[in-house]
């Protein structure tokens, strides 16, 4: 894509996990000829999960044609499956873009515009059998690509993915460039994953998380449901 600028789309939302996306922003940002959007409705704050206040650049109405099409997740994503003005902006918007990608829960929004169906997807892994609603299959990998479906796991993955998509775009080398100047070589802590977790922990983990997972469960259920009206009207 040599000599024609890249333009990068980022969905924001009220309540989206910034990692999510500021993530694989640091990635995307650095990259030769390209112009990122940081979407919403409107040209005003939005809070992330946690009280950062993000600042949108790019209204919907002002988006031209993507490239890139990135979206996260979050507790916000109950809210935003329920906004047919955010699902019609994704479907036509994020659905025309060169490459369809998500990080974390954000996959589920990209299902609720119909955008997953038969395709294989990464997803957190709280949440990952809920891809199912949506005819996608879920994969136990950090980042999956699927034909111009590109998605990442649980928050921090959206590093990862951001060097994969920035490899689709411009080639290994920019990719391997930029990820040996922003040093990333991770070194955690401690060595937990879901996969060495002791079975206990991710069984308590998941009866803590049940009361705000069945209602990410009952807004896919009314998104497919939606889905489904649609295509019988259409």
């Amino acid at each position: 894509m040599s000599g024609k600028r890249i333009e990068i789309g980022i969905l924001y939302y009220p309540g989206m996990t910034q990692l999510d996306v500021t993530g694989p922003f640091e990635v995307f940002a650095r990259l030769p000829n390209v112009r990122m959007h940081l979407l919403w409705k409107r040209i005003e704050p939005v809070v992330s999960d946690v009280g950062l206040p993000l600042l949108p650049t790019t209204t919907f109405a002002d988006c031209p044609d993507l490239d890139v099409f990135c979206i996260g997740g979050g507790p916000g994503q109950v809210a935003t499956m329920d906004d047919d003005e955010v699902i019609a902006f994704v479907r036509e918007k994020g659905g025309s873009a060169r490459y369809i990608t998500s990080v974390c829960a954000g996959c589920l929004i990209l299902g609720a515009a119909g955008l997953i169906d038969g395709y294989r997807s990464a997803c957190h892994w709280l949440m990952s059998d809920q891809l199912a609603a949506f005819g996608a299959i879920a994969v136990d990998e950090r980042v999956v690509v699927d034909r111009n479906r590109i998605s990442g796991g649980g928050v921090t993955a959206g590093i990862d993915f951001g060097f994969q998509v920035a490899a689709e775009l411009c080639g290994e080398e920019v990719a391997k460039n930029l990820q040996l100047m922003l040093e990333y070589q991770p070194q955690p802590p401690f060595d937990i994953t879901v996969q060495n977790a002791p079975r206990e922990l991710i069984s308590r983990m998941r009866r803590e998380a049940e009361p705000w997972l069945q209602k990410r469960a009952a807004a896919v259920q009314k998104a497919v449901a939606k889905l489904k009206a649609r295509a019988t009207a259409a």
